[in-house]
């Protein structure tokens, strides 16, 4: 962002909390967890154990319910963005990105790792 400044572009992050598209699809994720999982060598394999995984799995699974399905929150900040004279810095879409997302990055990195 900064380094574009000196050549007249405004740069804008958006930057949005997790929102229910292909690319969040917890099935997807499984699959090419899985398929990448059986490539890695025996050595890495058991050096992460085959509970990682498992964890993993889970993990996504459960976050997934908290998953926004509204998509407009995402491209209401874009068009923001794009056609405001003077849009913000940062734009953080979905409740997860401002409740949670947004305080964490204002913290020190030691309690911001511990929570």
């Amino acid at each position: 962002r900064l380094e574009m400044h000196s050549f007249g572009v405004k740069v804008c992050v958006i930057e949005p909390g997790y929102f229910r598209t292909m690319i969040s699809n917890v099935e997807n994720l499984e699959k090419n967890f899985h398929a990448s999982w059986k490539k890695l060598p025996e050595e890495i394999k058991a050096s992460y154990g085959e509970g990682y995984l498992r964890q993993l799995v889970v993990m996504l699974k459960v976050m997934e319910k908290s998953y926004s399905s509204n998509l407009s929150l995402v491209t209401n900040c874009m068009e923001h963005a794009l056609t405001s004279v003077h849009p913000r810095t940062r734009y953080s879409a979905g409740w997860d990105a401002k409740l949670l997302y947004l305080p964490f990055s204002y913290l020190p990195s030691a309690l911001s790792d511990a929570l």
